[in-house]
């Protein structure tokens, strides 16, 4: 099957043609950068395309939402790149963002408006989510992952941080998967260890990488997919893999790109 064509129209180009698009997405700096997650970018643009959602992006007008300078620390940094992103969004006249990073989504929607930065923000799982409730995403070669057992990873500034838990669940449930639940999860999920700049660090002396107990703890359920929703995670687990030699017999991916696949886009 010919590969699904996609567009990505930025804001700038909407706005010359005074068009308005249902919601902006906000790329990240991993989606952006990192080899590995523009796949997911690739994936998700993929699906709103195919469910015919007017989408934008911001393109070079983009920065970092500022979360890793405010984790570190650095509150200078985090307000002049909000405020920054602010003025853009404002200037478009933005009022719905979808992202599928947790750390953007928790710091759009949970510590912009202390800035006066007001949108409605939701993680690319719970947009997902509603677009297989609307109808819009169809599964036509759903069968890939059919009696397949899959394994969630909860990404913390989703889970805990923000409650949602089973917006990426029912993503993995219209996969027609096996969802098998690692010992740890929902409100007691692991941390995969990339938190709180942790992940640009080594551990501390005398103590396991948190990333390998979280893998071990996913090769107890026999899955042979690890889904995850978050750069951090993905890069976190991806490296316990491989860790474990375990690269042919599991893999990791995000859920945009489970569904890509599941709908052969």
């Amino acid at each position: 099957m010919a590969e699904l064509e996609y567009k990505v129209p930025t804001m700038a180009e909407m706005a010359a043609a005074n068009e308005t698009p249902e919601v902006l997405f906000w790329v990240g700096c991993a989606g952006s950068f990192d080899d590995r997650y523009k796949k997911v970018t690739v994936a998700f643009a993929k699906i709103l395309n195919k469910a015919a959602v007017k989408f934008a992006v911001l393109g070079t007008e983009e920065s970092c939402t500022g979360d890793p300078a405010r984790r570190a620390g650095n509150e200078f940094t985090f307000q002049m790149l909000a405020i920054s992103n602010i003025q853009v969004l404002d200037m478009y006249g933005i009022k719905k963002i979808v992202t599928a990073c947790p750390h953007c989504f928790n710091t759009l929607k949970n510590e912009y408006p202390a800035l006066g930065g007001n949108y409605e923000v939701l993680h690319h799982s719970e947009f997902l989510q509603q677009l297989i409730n609307e109808g819009r995403v169809g599964l036509e070669g759903g069968g890939n992952f059919k009696g397949k057992k899959i394994t969630f990873h909860d990404s913390c500034y989703l889970g805990r941080a923000n409650n949602v838990y089973e917006a990426p669940r029912k993503v993995l449930e219209a996969l027609d998967a096996e969802l098998v639940e690692m010992k740890r999860c929902r409100t007691k999920g692991l941390c995969c260890g990339a938190g709180g700049g942790q992940m640009f660090k080594e551990p501390e002396k005398g103590t396991k990488d948190i990333n390998i107990e979280r893998i071990e703890e996913a090769i107890e359920t026999g899955a042979s997919t690890i889904a995850v929703a978050c750069p951090f995670c993905m890069v976190m687990m991806t490296d316990g893999v491989k860790n474990k030699e375990k690269e042919d017999t599991l893999k990791v991916y995000d859920l945009a790109e489970l569904l890509a696949q599941a709908g052969n886009l």
